[in-house]
């Protein structure tokens, strides 16, 4: 997988809040705040909680998924643009309780306390069996600062 566009690399790194969209079983969005994680290989990743988590009961169902920065409070967006990503997840929950630590540097870049946290995590066992999310980009709209005619498309799908 190869990179993302720069200004998209930015916003995923400084974005504190994400719109993850999921489609329910009548293929209705539900959408859903998210922490996004970006690591430089091209795949957006987030952490879900594995108990009676409805967004991985419909990604199982249906991969297709969507992920919006937007709101200027959570991202900034005045100096990178807004971008929604369209792409397929995966779900990796084989190993709830540590399978995600590989995610905790990106984490804590954002997130200063979550270390601390993450080692008192017997406090709250089961908010720290956790799932990772990782989205594989198909498609790319990016408005940039300012912008509010067309988007910039970037279509990352096999042959486009």
């Amino acid at each position: 997988m190869s990179r993302l566009p720069e200004a998209v690399e930015a916003l995923l790194e400084a974005a504190l809040v994400a719109e993850f969209t999921v489609l329910d079983g009548r293929n209705r969005p539900v959408v859903h705040p998210m922490l996004p994680l970006y690591v430089g290989d091209g795949r957006i990743y987030l952490t879900s909680s594995v108990l009676f988590s409805r967004k991985l009961f419909h990604i199982r169902r249906n991969p297709r998924v969507a992920l919006s920065i937007t709101d200027p409070v959570a991202a900034p967006v005045a100096r990178w643009g807004a971008v929604t990503i369209q792409g397929e997840a995966t779900i990796d929950d084989a190993d709830p309780h540590s399978g995600w630590l590989w995610l905790l540097p990106a984490w804590a870049r954002k997130e200063p306390d979550i270390p601390r946290l993450v080692k008192n995590r017997w406090m709250l066992p089961l908010f720290w069996e956790r799932a990772v999310i990782a989205i594989t980009p198909r498609r790319i709209f990016h408005w940039p600062p300012g912008g509010t005619g067309e988007p910039v498309v970037y279509d990352l799908s096999e042959g486009g």
